[in-house]
This record gives structure tokens, C-alpha cells and sequence, in this order.
């Protein structure tokens, strides 16, 4: 296993397939739990990208992404500000990088502070603290294991949701398994495509976390009724 500097990983394929493999992704806008207009990866217009414009609008599959990627390398900023200074292997920038997209933490989290101390057991232990919902305790271990075993789960494909109700909201029952590893390929392989951002995102607040916390326990009680 190679280690780098955190301040020079960036986001590889295999990172961000990674991370897209505990994510969903809905084309048009939608109305999350809370009713906040929501597109592609979980975005809302605090992203800095305007998804009003997606409402009744399908994107392509390439477009959505290639917002997500763009958006999860300002998390990915974040990561590699937190950890200056320590050598990280991909398998822990991943796992440092999927647990701040989903909860915001990464400046605050005890146990990067452990870690960043020296004491990895305890970290381990920490990083478990993020377990509410009980829906997210799959993608925390999955995080637990990447970071400190090295362990990648991520099989190149991401769950999308292909229809909305007529109040814009997911109908569960339309979710589909796309293979999204050639689509990250281009976007990682290629420069940018210019999309109309308006600022950096800001930072995940307590009312955004609920949202996703909502919205991981909904899909995780979709997949349970799916696989009885």
C-alpha cells in the first residue's frame, strides 16, 4: 500500500466510484424530505449549481456526474486541508472523502483527531460513533473498513431513482442499477466540462445532514422491502 501526502491525492476513479457506489442519483429536480429542490447527487442550490433549471428537465447521466464530481472535489479540499501534513493511501482519502460527503464532519470528527494523534484504535472506535440513522450503519462500516483495512466496496455502480410522483418526489419502486464506471472514466480523464456554478458550496450544516440522514433511511427501508 502506497501513502501519500494528503494535499497531493486526488480524486481517482476508483475514489470516486467508490463513493458514487453508497450514493444515489436522480436526473430531474425532486423535493427531498424537507421540500428543498434537490438534483443529480443529493445537490441543493447551496452546492453553488442552480438545479432549479432541472425541475420537469431530465439531465443525461454524464451531466449529473460530471456536477457531482465537481461538487466532491470541494469536500475533497476539505479532506486534504484536514489531513496536512499526515500520509494517507487511496483507500483512506476515499473513506475520509465518502464520510465528509455524508456528513459534513471532517473538521470536527474525533476520530480523525485521534487518528491525526496517533492512536489508530481509538479512532476505529470513533469513526463507529457516526451510526444514526441505524440505515447508515452499512456505509459507516464500509467507510470503517476502507480507512482502516484497506477493504474497498465499491463495484462500479451507483443506484439511480428513473421516476418522480406529481409532487416531484422518488417513487422508490423505480430504482435501477447503473454501471457508471466508463462515464466517471471520461469525466476523470478529461478536463472539466464548463458548467454554470455561481460558488463554492457551503458547509454542510445540521439541517442538510438531517436531510441526507432522511433520505439514507428511506432508501435503506426501500432495499430491506425489496430483498424480502
Amino acid at each position: 500500500m502506497t501513502n501519500s501526502s494528503a494535499s497531493a491525492l486526488p480524486i481517482s476513479v476508483r475514489v470516486a466510484l467508490e463513493i458514487a457506489h453508497h450514493e444515489a442519483v436522480i436526473r430531474q429536480t425532486y423535493l427531498d424530505s424537507e421540500n428543498v429542490n434537490t438534483w443529480s447527487v443529493g445537490l441543493t442550490n447551496a452546492s453553488g449549481h442552480n438545479v432549479d433549471r432541472y425541475i420537469n428537465n431530465p439531465q443525461p447521466l454524464q451531466k449529473c456526474l460530471e456536477v457531482f464530481i465537481w461538487a466532491l472535489e470541494r469536500y475533497a479540499d476539505d479532506v486534504r486541508e484536514v489531513f496536512a501534513g499526515h500520509d494517507l493511501s487511496e483507500a483512506q482519502f476515499a473513506a475520509a472523502l465518502s464520510f465528509h460527503w455524508n456528513t459534513g464532519d471532517i473538521r470536527t470528527a474525533t476520530w480523525v483527531k485521534r487518528w491525526k494523534a496517533g492512536d489508530v484504535s481509538g479512532a476505529r472506535v470513533a469513526f463507529m460513533w457516526y451510526n444514526k440513522p441505524a440505515s447508515i450503519i452499512d456505509r459507516r462500516s464500509d467507510e470503517c473498513r476502507l480507512f482502516f483495512d484497506g477493504l474497498w466496496s465499491g463495484d462500479g455502480f451507483m443506484t439511480e431513482y428513473t421516476r418522480l410522483t406529481s409532487r416531484r418526489t422518488p417513487v422508490w419502486g423505480s430504482a435501477v442499477k447503473r454501471d457508471v464506471s466508463d462515464a466517471i472514466k471520461v469525466i476523470l480523464g478529461a478536463s472539466q466540462p464548463a458548467v454554470d456554478h455561481v460558488a463554492p458550496p457551503t458547509p454542510t450544516t445540521p439541517k442538510q445532514r438531517s436531510i441526507w440522514a432522511a433520505l439514507a433511511s428511506m432508501l435503506a427501508a426501500f432495499f430491506r422491502k425489496a430483498k424480502s
